[in-house]
């Protein structure tokens, strides 16, 4: 069984040397926390109470920041993985992180 839960974050970045993104300019980003595994006794697999709780608190320190001062080349790979590491101790499931940054782009780790 597959759950989801969706979160914004409003961030700032530039990507050095890049011909058309190498100023400063922002994206809105969807994330995507998917998780996959059995029921329990409870009905559920995990409370989506508990999955929001832990996205967003690793998201918090994304949120409303330049990405370049956390993410060395913020691309959408590099704080998609940046991301997915954190979470990788936080979440007792197989899981897949998607990040979509704007529309119709995104970058997706994890196994389910």
């Amino acid at each position: 069984m597959r759950l989801g839960v969706i979160e914004y974050i409003d961030s700032a970045h530039y990507l050095p040397g890049h011909t058309t993104c190498g100023c400063m300019h922002g994206h809105t980003y969807k994330v995507e926390l998917i998780i996959s595994g059995e029921k329990k006794e409870t009905g559920m697999v995990m409370d989506f109470y508990d999955m929001k709780t832990i996205l967003r608190k690793v998201l918090s320190e994304y949120d409303h920041r330049c990405l370049n001062e956390i993410v060395e080349f913020p691309s959408v790979e590099n704080i998609c993985e940046s991301a997915y590491n954190k979470l990788k101790d936080q979440i007792p499931y197989p899981f897949v992180l998607r990040m979509w940054e704007g529309k119709g782009k995104w970058c997706e780790m994890g196994d389910l």
